[in-house]
């Protein structure tokens, strides 16, 4: 059963353009979470010369996608593995670059924890990983939306929230990877850029 979130309609354009200046020209992209495949269909049409692997952890999400690449019958866009973040085995020994959308506030920090070490596994330096999705951030006052958005994601479940950029920083660097580039985006969200070191 093919899936539609109307947000993806909204945000697509604008991260397709963020990622047509930090992705390579060429080669394989793991998506973290892809959720209904509607990004996956969208990015693997934009950028024809890169192979795009869907990933999600849910068994709805993962038919939704399937429905979506079978529809497009893009040859670059490979059908979707079942995977989570936090499972030792990834499905890739290497990749390009991961894109990751939204999944960061709506998972337990330890799926974020697992994202950086498994990703600093499979990218060679340079490499980058992409985020995508709601922060905080200390020095920047924070959309009362995003305030509200948070008391509800939290309110669903305690592991939920949106993250400071702060707790990110850390993480990366911990991981091997650095902040190269950060970009404001429509809705209040941005797109942070690490880079493997």
């Amino acid at each position: 059963m093919k899936r539609h979130a109307p947000a993806t309609a909204r945000n697509s354009e604008p991260i397709a353009q963020v990622l047509a200046q930090e992705l390579p020209g060429r080669g394989l992209v793991l998506e973290i979470a892809s959720g209904s495949g509607e990004h996956a269909v969208f990015m693997a049409q934009r950028f024809p010369q890169i192979d795009w692997q869907p990933s999600d952890p849910d068994g709805e999400a993962l038919a939704s996608i399937g429905e979506w690449a079978r529809e497009a019958g893009l040859t670059n866009l490979k059908q979707p593995v079942e995977f989570d973040t936090r499972t030792a085995d990834w499905p890739l020994d290497a990749a390009d670059a991961v894109v990751c959308i939204n999944m960061v506030h709506i998972s337990p920090w330890a799926a974020t924890e697992a994202l950086f070490e498994g990703s600093a596994r499979l990218l060679a330096p340079g490499a980058p990983l992409v985020l995508y999705g709601p922060y905080f951030e200390d020095d920047v006052e924070p959309a009362s939306s995003n305030v509200a958005f948070d008391q509800s994601l939290r309110s669903r479940n305690p592991e939920w929230g949106i993250r400071n950029v702060a707790q990110l920083e850390e993480l990366a660097q911990r991981s091997g990877f650095e902040k190269t580039a950060r970009y404001e985006m429509p809705a209040n969200n941005l797109t942070l850029v690490y880079r493997r070191t």
